[in-house]
């Protein structure tokens, strides 16, 4: 648990930073888990190179999580404790990987990844004058959700060049 001069930097508005890293938790790790599964089922042109990326970023989305649970705790709050409560908290969903379409899961991604840098984008918003430390964080973290975002539309685009030829 973070010490009383740590908590006195963040003040009044503790319980919505929390809350707000709990939401962003819930997202994490239903991106990882669409992220890993997708790199099971990925059938499709390139299906090798779309799941080696999407295993990737599997990996990163849950060091994402351990970033977010970490500062919970430093914050003195407590992480989400039950799977199901993912789903009431999250803020951009779950896109279940039916068809396993390459293209079909990198579009999946992508509109995962965009509801992502739109969430950490406004948390930076929230957090820029009130917890310089969470905003570090989460300005870590959306620079990979950019990132995310630009491998995948990249895939994409390698797709739609060979298909043209």
């Amino acid at each position: 648990m973070m010490g009383t001069k740590g908590r006195e930097i963040v003040g009044k508005d503790l319980d919505q930073i929390i809350e707000s890293l709990n939401k962003a938790l819930a997202d994490e790790w239903l991106a990882y888990y669409q992220y890993w599964i997708g790199s099971k089922v990925a059938r499709g042109p390139m299906s090798g190179a779309v799941a080696a990326e999407l295993s990737e970023h599997a990996s990163e989305e849950l060091d994402h999580a351990e970033k977010l649970t970490k500062r919970i705790i430093q914050l003195g709050g407590t992480p989400i404790l039950k799977p199901e409560d993912w789903y009431k908290l999250t803020n951009c969903g779950y896109d279940t990987p039916e068809n396993p379409d390459v293209k079909v899961l990198l579009d999946q991604n992508i509109r995962g990844e965009r509801c992502a840098i739109g969430v950490y984008n406004k948390m930076l918003e929230e957090l820029k004058d009130v917890d310089p430390i969470t905003y570090h964080i989460i300005l870590e973290i959306l620079e990979d959700e950019v990132e995310h975002e630009e491998d995948l539309e990249n895939l994409k685009e390698d797709m739609d060049m060979m298909n043209r030829k």
